[in-house]
């Protein structure tokens, strides 16, 4: 008997022979109503198929990647599903930012379990990520192979899926990233965010920084992170550097520069297919 309750489809659209579906549901770690987005490829009618998970940046929803990166069209080739939750918990009584900014509050939830009020109560969204939206998966989709998943995202998003990969070795056969947030404990995206879900002890910080993570992993995870030169938030907020510097010797992770590329969708829809072939690799070896 299924633990969770069943999410309610509330969009499909035929896609490159696959399915395009989008669902809600009431999400317990968030304490509110989420969306999430889910590709079936055209395998998922013959059996089940394995699962990248997609987290993406600060303002965006489930439906950006799903709308904007062209990811479906390699997918369906290799048999991936790709999943997409939302950015942070919503609704009437989710607190925001009170000064209505961007990069903090609703749509910049970070993928971290909040610890501080007001933001305890939903702001958890490294459980929902990792914990409960799995098991929704797993119990309601018996077309997704949960046990087979990958993780990847951006910028923010970005920050999410090599953290998250970092923490969970062996939940993830590999982990990518498209301009992530590098290092949000040495960030001003980050250190606001920070400061206010988790406190004012940074040492509370390093779970959830992946230079932190990065360098004293036990365990290697096949890692790519593409960035593009022109992003004009690479200096200060993306701060590649640091993961390279904190990255072990022989530690299986691969950095690609690209010349002219910036921060937005562009970039992410032209690399898109590298990444799904990169994880494809290791979920259909």
């Amino acid at each position: 008997m299924a633990n969770s309750v069943a999410p309610t489809q509330v969009s499909e659209a035929l896609c490159f022979g696959g399915r395009q579906l989008r669902f809600e549901h009431a999400a317990k770690s968030l304490n509110c109503s989420m969306h999430f987005s889910v590709y079936l490829p055209p395998q998922a009618k013959e059996g089940k198929v394995p699962v990248v998970y997609w987290l993406s940046g600060l303002t965006c929803t489930d439906e950006n990647f799903v709308t904007k990166a062209g990811a479906q069209r390699v997918a369906a080739e290799l048999g991936l599903a790709l999943v997409a939750p939302d950015t942070s918990p919503r609704g009437e009584s989710v607190p925001d930012d009170p000064a209505g900014a961007y990069d903090f509050g609703l749509g910049a939830g970070f993928y971290v379990n909040a610890t501080q009020p007001p933001w305890a109560q939903h702001y958890r969204m490294y459980d929902y990520v990792v914990e409960e939206l799995p098991v929704v998966l797993g119990e309601h989709m018996p077309e997704l192979d949960t046990a087979r998943a990958a993780i990847m995202g951006h910028s923010m998003g970005g920050h999410g899926a090599l953290m998250i990969g970092l923490r969970n070795p062996r939940r993830f056969t590999s982990a990518s990233a498209f301009a992530p947030i590098c290092a949000p404990s040495q960030c001003p995206w980050g250190e606001k965010a920070f400061s206010n879900y988790l406190g004012d002890d940074k040492s509370t910080w390093e779970e959830y920084d992946s230079c932190a993570l990065l360098a004293k992993a036990k365990v290697h995870l096949p890692m790519r992170v593409d960035q593009g030169e022109a992003d004009n938030f690479l200096a200060a907020q993306l701060l590649p550097e640091h993961l390279l510097a904190a990255m072990p010797p022989g530690y299986p992770l691969t950095f690609h520069r690209h010349s002219d590329y910036d921060h937005s969708y562009f970039f992410i829809a032209s690399f898109i297919e590298q990444h799904l072939r990169f994880h494809g690799m290791y979920l259909n070896p």
